[in-house]
């Protein structure tokens, strides 16, 4: 065995105590999450490996390069989570929340796992928060999902950020689409590079997704989905339009966005950061009117997106906005009470709602001092024998009897 130190695996990353903005947008993501009425779901790291190969599609990036799967000792396939969504939609199904008000509207913040290049904003353990609200087919749900995140740009001091929007249309008039952008690609099949040609023998829309920059531009000129929606997805997104209008949401129309799994069907979305490269896409999303039904629940409509921590923070980084420490109400230094006493003065006071530490480490007084100025305590308590010194921020120190600290410290 390695007498070595060890160190995180390449395209992990821990987060630490001291990492205050990334414990900010974690807070601010669930306050948000309250106040808008999604409830917390939690579901495993590692997920039966056919839910994503059925769901994301054998086309997509996720399942065809990205995707951490392995055999455990009973020989299943399992897989570590790549997304968020298609665990919350089988943890609906199994546990029967049809059953519930509708819609569900869940969300998660946890870890996802793709195997890609690590970088700036892009680790293979990545953090993200899956919004999901299943159970409601009108537009007004997608406009308020996509809504939730404008939000939470604003919360978080992030203004450099673009809304691009489109709808794939769903099984009534995809068809009739694909068949046109196929005459389309064999047509220009010279263009496509091996990636583009196994994208489009299972899942041709996905074409659109390949990463090839001079591909990308040489399919601006296929057809676009939009022109052929049925009158039914064309009324819903003249919907979601007009309702983002009313909340005076901007966005930007994306013809050829058709995000990168097979799931989705009329809306899609992406918000699009400021960095140049892969990581400025922040938040990506859409409506999944079919995935419910493809893990074996009845059919039913949802939508939903996935929003990584690490790229928002970039975002947030760009905007020069930084975030201190949480103070503590109350720091005690021991100066010759006894210690068992602050101890349960302590746990009394943390009980009735107020924060409060002491040190453990057996410093003198003057390194107690040092480290009460470290928390930035709003409240100082030099304890002694008999009584205590109290130092409040903007009052006069104020000397008290130890039997008469807890009542002086409560108000």
């Amino acid at each position: 065995m390695s007498s070595g130190k060890f160190q995180a695996p390449r395209g992990t990353h821990d987060v630490l105590p001291g990492e205050h903005l990334w414990w900010h947008v974690v807070g601010t993501m669930e306050e948000q999450a309250a106040a808008y009425g999604w409830r917390r779901i939690q579901t495993p790291g590692f997920e039966d490996t056919g839910l994503f190969a059925r769901t994301a599609g054998e086309a997509s990036d996720v399942v065809n390069k990205e995707m951490y799967t392995f055999e455990d000792r009973s020989q299943r396939s399992l897989t570590l989570r790549p997304e968020g969504t298609a665990p919350i939609v089988r943890a609906y199904v199994e546990h029967g929340l049809h059953r519930e008000p509708q819609p569900v509207k869940a969300y998660t913040i946890a870890p996802m796992y793709r195997y890609s290049a690590p970088g700036r904003g892009r680790y293979r353990e990545h953090w993200q928060l899956s919004l999901e609200a299943i159970g409601s087919a009108g537009p007004e749900i997608d406009a308020e999902v996509i809504q939730f995140y404008v939000e939470l740009l604003r919360r978080l001091g992030v203004r450099d950020w673009e809304l691009r929007l489109n709808s794939i249309g769903d099984v009534n008039c995809r068809p009739r689409y694909v068949e046109r952008l196929n005459a389309w690609l064999d047509g220009h099949e010279d263009l496509l590079d091996d990636d583009a040609r196994h994208k489009r023998a299972t899942s041709p829309l996905q074409v659109f997704d390949v990463k090839n920059p001079e591909l990308r531009a040489a399919l601006e000129d296929a057809p676009k989905i939009g022109d052929l929606l049925c009158d039914a997805c064309r009324a819903h997104f003249d919907g979601v339009r007009g309702l983002l209008e009313a909340l005076q949401v901007d966005y930007v129309l994306d013809p050829v966005l058709v995000r990168g799994l097979d799931y989705y069907t009329r809306t899609t979305f992406e918000f699009v950061g400021p960095e140049e490269n892969v990581n400025s896409t922040i938040c990506g999303g859409g409506r999944y009117d079919g995935l419910v039904e493809a893990v074996g629940g009845p059919p039913t409509p949802g939508i939903g997106f996935g929003a990584g921590i690490e790229r928002l923070l970039l975002a947030i980084e760009r905007e020069g906005i930084t975030v201190v420490a949480p103070r503590l109400d109350i720091f005690f230094v021991v100066d010759g009470a006894p210690r068992e006493r602050i101890l349960a003065l302590m746990a009394e006071l943390r009980r009735g709602g107020l924060s409060c530490d002491t040190d453990y480490a057996g410093r003198s007084v003057k390194g107690q001092m040092t480290q009460a100025g470290r928390t930035g305590a709003r409240t100082l308590v030099i304890a002694r024998a008999e009584d205590a010194a109290v130092r409040r921020e903007g009052v006069s120190e104020q000397v008290v009897p130890l039997a008469q600290l807890a009542a002086t410290l409560a108000r």
